[in-house]
């Protein structure tokens, strides 16, 4: 009997450090900071959505997928923020086209293979993936189009004459209430981390390459922020009872310009679901400088970005979690659309940040890293300045914005320099 227990006892202590051995090939969160093989994890990333579309062996160009991550592993690039979800009938306006899911449970097995090849060709330059499993926005679907499948009435495009931003704002946010439309979006995150890759047959919930699921594409609470609240803590709870490997974060912007947007970064990160806190920074977005204005308007920028940095700086260091600041940009030189136009503000814009980024991952800051908006890399707008239509080439610009407006492409040498040179800094 004493035999058989010590067998039993050295089987379970086996399978305790073996389990323990995988979960370390995975990027944890440990005294504030990620930790990736008992080694500090830091980065400088891109966001990258247009990676599930072109990876689609039918509709995608994976060459041109290939050749673009080649060019951003050059660059130092260790991360991408990529889709892992898009909703689309056939009606969605302003909506990436093919989407991954066309109806509720409805999947374009095309687009599935897309990110199956994406998230292998990634592992194969050792890149991790931080993968957005909705929108705000519509221009991946996302609540908007979960909404209208709940029948909640038709779409508000804030980009149609007569309708407002505001008008568009508040059907969205109707998201946090609707029962079915959450359920649906349920449903697909179920689907989608229990999914075997077709490629390397790994589920996605014991898939490495994947740092961390995302709940959305910068989610606001505006006046519904109480609902809002109780959804991000439901999903992020959801997300950990199916997988327990990989981190889980919000996507919001922080705190964003306004208050009326109905996010707060220490209320909405205080939970013990959420691993780590992003962090968004758009000065043109959010009116405090455009290329048009110049130096003394871009210096008041820079200070309002500084002291947006600084609050959440101190959000982090309360709640002992990691800061990623993984969505900043700023157009080209006099708003520009033309991909020859020059990128001097931008520049500018970015050393500034690429520099804070740094200056914290050196002094043991809790910001850990970065994702640049956006990569667009061989990509050009078929029509500068207008917006995108099914048909026309993927670039960083998502569909429901002018295309050609913040995205970095691979003949911007200035700003690629820029980037490899902190890359390697950091890595």
């Amino acid at each position: 009997m004493k035999v058989i227990i010590l067998i039993i006892l050295l089987v379970s202590i086996g399978s305790l450090s073996s389990c323990a051995g995988y979960k370390r090939k995975f990027v944890k969160v440990e005294n504030g900071a990620f930790i990736h093989k008992k080694k500090p994890y830091v980065f400088i990333g891109s966001n990258y959505w247009q990676g599930m579309n072109l990876g689609a062996p039918d509709s995608g160009d994976r060459q041109r997928l290939i050749q673009e991550l080649d060019e951003l592993k050059t660059l130092g690039i260790t991360n991408l923020r990529v889709l892992a979800a898009s909703e689309g009938d056939s009606d969605m306006k302003y909506c990436v086209h093919p989407a991954l899911q066309t109806n509720p449970g409805v999947y374009n097995e095309d687009v599935w293979k897309g990110l199956d090849f994406l998230l292998s060709e990634m592992a194969k330059r050792n890149m991790k993936a931080v993968m957005v499993l909705g929108n705000f926005w519509t221009w991946s679907g996302g609540f908007p189009q979960y909404l209208k499948w709940a029948n909640a009435g038709d779409i508000p495009f804030p980009q149609n004459e007569g309708t407002s931003w505001n008008d568009f704002t508040d059907y969205s946010q109707l998201f946090y209430s609707n029962e079915v439309a959450q359920q649906m979006m349920y449903n697909h995150i179920e689907k989608i981390i229990n999914r075997r890759n077709s490629i390397t047959k790994k589920r996605y919930r014991k898939d490495p390459t994947i740092m961390a699921w995302q709940l959305a594409n910068e989610p606001r609470g505006y006046n519904a922020s109480e609902a809002f609240v109780k959804w991000t803590r439901k999903t992020s709870a959801f997300i950990k009872s199916l997988d327990q490997y990989h981190l889980v974060c919000l996507g919001t912007e922080g705190n964003t310009d306004k208050e009326t947007a109905g996010t707060n970064v220490l209320r909405d990160n205080n939970d013990e679901n959420v691993d780590y806190i992003t962090m968004h920074i758009w000065p043109q977005n959010w009116g405090w400088f455009n290329p048009k204005q110049g130096e003394e308007k871009f210096k008041e920028a820079i200070k309002k970005a500084d002291n947006y940095w600084g609050t959440h700086v101190e959000a982090a260091k309360s709640l002992q979690k990691p800061v990623v600041l993984e969505e900043f940009g700023i157009a080209r030189d006099n708003s520009s659309y033309n991909p020859d136009s020059e990128t001097i503000w931008r520049d500018r814009f970015y050393k500034h940040l690429f520099g804070k980024v740094l200056n914290s991952i050196q002094n043991n800051g809790p910001v850990k890293g970065l994702n640049f908006w956006t990569y667009s890399g061989e990509g050009r707008p078929a029509r500068p300045g207008e917006y995108w239509k099914p048909g026309d080439t993927f670039l960083g610009d998502p569909p429901h914005e002018l295309q050609g407006w913040y995205g970095v492409y691979n003949t911007d040498t200035s700003t690629l320099e820029l980037i490899k040179s902190y890359s390697f800094k950091v890595n």
